[in-house]
């Protein structure tokens, strides 16, 4: 059924009256029966000056308990009116297209045949900031957000950033803290306000002064210079760049490499992350550690090497036609979201206990496999493999789960040996439960040994160079002495 009601809307610009479009200007005066979202905007003041007349909705402010609720009750009164009078124009500040919530809810009501919908643009508070910035929006990748659902996902493309409906303290106060994770302190933001009025104002200030310096007012907004190091871009630049290389006119050597060649470099670049991880505090990110030391240092490099490698593998399965990169980032980011239930949707899950044991069942449904165990890598080490394997069988409740019964375990297992019977693999398996009774795993326990042991062996071998001796030609008894002196020392 056709609708009888009709919606104008008219972008006031950033501005007065003379940045009025002449079409907008014609229907606020040819329109009998006018409204503005806001009467705060320095248009209307000087057209009320002028002897024009319109119904402002700021008491819906005042009556909602949040912004949305106060968008759809002042769509709703617009819609009501237009099946009163037939048609109604409605008067926004900048252009209707941009940051205007009540126009998208307004199409959406058009859409649904509720009324029929005309929109006539105006200069937008945004173009007004580019001309004044000496801007290109579109060359440079720039962005506009609103202040008040300014989120940290929306700082990861890089270009210049505008913010939009500083208006308030709290909202200045709200945007420093989510601006202050991405950026330095002493980042130069430019306050810009009342843009086109008599009293404009730009000014720079440090992030960090944000909140003390900026006196904001219901026509202020924020620029951000583009930003190096977002996410986004730099990751798209890093697969530009694989795929540079493998071009004709690149490097010989990346040209030539295909999955099973680079196999090899993926495994090595894993172990030497795993390496610096060890060279961690036990308790990182937390406790002591320091994220300026050289482990962290030295973690970013090797993580970045690794990176490097999956990006690798996904440029060359590109070529095949199989994948590319995007589609590794979106299928690890829909599994994370499908195995947590408990946060993105309505599953209960208090305890890690309980997380684990939903994460196995999702991943034996998304595998279509009947069994839990089938999904482990063959390939992983045996420590690695066993671990898994009791994990899996410790989320249906089948193996020993105390330090008590691990220890009851192993005990069994050396009792079977001194019979003479063949028990060393229960025994190793009684070591890998231990080490998941104290939040940790055999192969990072036996791995934390072997670098103790290490270091303690250098030790001797430095003693031994002190006192000119040939390790080699020493006795048993004299290797002894030495390495217990090594490990009381522990010094290199």
């Amino acid at each position: 059924m056709a609708a009888t009601s009709r919606v104008v809307v008219v972008g006031l610009g950033p501005a007065g009256v003379d940045l009025l479009v002449p079409a907008a200007r014609r229907a606020l005066e040819e329109i009998p029966v006018r409204y503005v979202r806001t009467a705060r905007h320095p248009a209307i003041t000087e057209l009320i000056a002028q002897g024009w007349a319109g119904d402002a909705l700021d008491d819906h402010y005042e009556q909602s308990e949040n912004l949305e609720d106060t968008y759809a009750k002042i769509v709703a009164t617009l819609c009501q009116q237009a099946k009163i009078h037939g048609t109604v124009a409605y008067a926004v500040p900048g252009s209707p297209a941009v940051a205007e919530r009540t126009v998208v809810l307004l199409h959406e009501a058009a859409v649904a045949g509720l009324i029929d919908l005309q929109v006539i643009p105006g200069v937008s508070f945004a173009e007004a900031a580019w001309v004044r910035a000496g801007i290109d929006p579109i060359a440079t990748g720039a962005q506009v957000v609103d202040g008040r659902d300014l989120t940290a996902s929306d700082l990861e493309l890089g270009g210049p950033l505008l913010i939009a409906q500083c208006d308030h303290r709290l909202v200045i106060a709200d945007v420093a803290v989510t601006l202050l994770d991405r950026y330095e302190p002493e980042t130069a933001v430019t306050v810009l306000q009342r843009l086109g009025l008599p009293d404009e104002s730009v000014t720079q200030v440090a992030l960090s002064e944000l909140v003390r310096q900026v006196e904001p007012d219901h026509l202020t907004s924020l620029l951000l210079p583009a930003r190096r190091s977002a996410i986004g871009p730099a990751m798209i630049e890093l697969v530009a760049l694989t795929e540079l290389l493998r071009r004709p006119g690149g490097c010989p050597w990346d040209a030539e490499q295909t999955h099973s060649s680079l196999t090899r470099y993926l495994l090595e670049e894993a172990y030497e992350v795993v390496e610096v991880l060890d060279q961690l505090p036990a308790d990182a990110p937390t406790g002591s550690s320091a994220t300026s030391g050289p482990a962290y240092a030295a973690l970013a490099d090797e993580l970045g090497d690794l990176l490097y490698q999956i990006v690798f593998h996904a440029v060359l399965a590109q070529e095949a036609g199989a994948f590319d990169f995007s589609d590794v980032v979106q299928g690890v980011h829909d599994k994370l979201v499908r195995r947590h239930p408990h946060v993105f949707g309505s599953v209960e899950a208090d305890t890690t206990a309980a997380v684990m044991t939903n994460w196995e069942q999702i991943k034996k449904a998304e595998k279509g496999s009947d069994s839990i165990v089938s999904g482990i890598t063959p390939g992983l080490p045996a420590l690695l493999y066993a671990n898994k394997l009791m994990r899996k069988a410790a989320s249906v409740g089948l193996a020993v789960d105390t330090r008590e019964s691990a220890l009851a375990s192993a005990d069994l297992a050396l009792q079977t040996l001194r019979a003479g019977d063949d028990a060393l693999g229960d025994l190793l398996v009684a070591a890998v439960v231990l080490a998941r009774t104290q939040d940790s795993d055999a192969e990072s326990v036996l791995r934390q040994w072997s670098q103790k042991y290490v270091l303690q062996f250098m030790a001797m071998e430095k003693i031994a160079k002190e006192q000119n001796l040939d390790l080699t030609k020493l006795s048993p008894t004299e290797i002894g002495d030495l390495w217990t002196k090594a490990v009381t020392t522990d010094s290199i």
